[in-house]
């Protein structure tokens, strides 16, 4: 599971590295348990993992944890609580679209629940049609694993609260924004305009860029109620991902050169690789502009950084974090989630690492 490997029965620690403390040989069962159940979600048909198997499985596996509360967000409450990138993306799905948030040490009466925590957030859109904007016959096999993302963040959380929680009892919660992106007459339209929880209006001038619509409501609800020192998201974003960083390394994209630090050494650490794309917003958030609306939700020019533009556009949710100096991490993993015909389970050594010493240290 992971490269660095020198345990060898004498003593307790597989490894030791600064900045992730030691992980322990009692730390990989429940590790690997939340990699091969994020393999196994990915690889699951999308007849099976709809949006409400994938709900109830969620809260199957956050029921065996210990001190971990749950809510869910579901079709029309999504509407009414200002949840519209979510709603908008699955409201033509039979499925109605859901946030859940999994919390732990955070319920009520923990001594730990105001305390400044970790959110991580996933992307999961549990079949991806593209929408209006359809996919073609050869484009659109394989669009199962377009909830990789919050599978992985899925199986990083039931791997770090199985292993005592983060550092200090600090509070961690998991939001995985779950739709399907479908085809029917009540389907997003093209020329729509969305009100994300952000406040602010996007206009759709592509339906088959439906993920970062997700993650910024995912993202802003963190930043409102669950008070981050440390945010990260994690997604199958982008086709342009493996053009940028190839198939092996996951792209990511962070204001903080700690948090980067963090991220890109867990990598190595993990097998989980990554590599990091230009941190320059001001560079892209032009790509977005819009005549009718804050800004369009897929960029103008895609050959102005298929990966990194998208990211800027989550950042545009979350600017009062961001204007705050707080740090935050985009993980594009849209290659790395499969090899071959199968997942591989991408993201939860990333995240279990990443997590903890960010925690730690920021």
């Amino acid at each position: 599971l992971f490269r660095s490997l020198v345990y060898t029965g004498a003593q307790d620690a597989v490894f030791t590295s600064e900045p992730f403390g030691a992980v322990s040989h009692a730390d990989l069962e429940p590790l690997a348990a939340g990699v091969r159940e994020a393999a196994r979600l990915v690889d699951c048909p999308p007849n099976v993992l709809d949006v409400d198997a994938y709900v109830a499985r969620a809260l199957e596996w956050a029921g065996k944890l210990p001190n971990v509360t749950s809510k869910v967000i579901r079709g029309e409450e999504l509407r009414e609580a200002g949840l519209g990138g979510i709603y908008g993306v699955g409201q033509a799905s039979v499925c109605p679209p859901a946030l859940v948030i999994l919390s732990h040490n955070a319920g009520p009466g923990s001594a730990a629940a105001q305390a400044d925590s970790v959110c991580i957030v996933g992307k999961g859109i549990v079949y991806d049609t593209g929408g209006l904007s359809i996919k073609t016959k050869t484009g659109m096999p394989g669009m199962k694993r377009d909830m990789g993302g919050s599978a992985g963040v899925l199986g990083a959380f039931y791997s770090i609260v199985s292993t005592g929680g983060l550092p200090n009892g600090r509070p961690l919660h998991a939001l995985l924004c779950i739709a399907e992106n479908s085809v029917a007459s009540n389907a997003t339209r093209p020329d729509d305009i969305h009100v994300l929880f952000s406040g602010k209006t996007v206009e759709i001038n592509n339906t088959d860029a439906e993920g970062r619509l997700v993650l910024a409501d995912g993202l802003a609800y963190a930043v409102k109620h669950l008070n981050p020192a440390a945010l990260v998201n994690m997604a199958t974003l982008t086709g342009a991902q493996s053009s940028a960083t190839g198939t092996k390394h996951a792209a990511i994209f962070s204001n903080s050169d700690v948090f980067e630090d963090i991220v890109l050494s867990a990598g190595r650490a993990s097998g989980d690789l990554a590599h990091p794309l230009p941190y320059v917003p001001e560079f892209f958030r032009s790509e977005f502009k819009s005549a009718v609306a804050d800004m369009k939700n897929s960029q103008k020019n895609r050959a102005n950084c298929g990966s990194a533009a998208p990211a800027t556009f989550l950042s545009n949710h979350i600017e009062p974090y961001l204007e705050k100096g707080k740090p935050w991490m985009h993980i594009d993993m849209a290659a790395p989630a499969f090899s071959g015909e199968r997942a591989t389970g991408f993201g939860v050594a990333l995240l279990f690492l990443s997590a903890r010493a960010a925690a730690s240290k920021l």
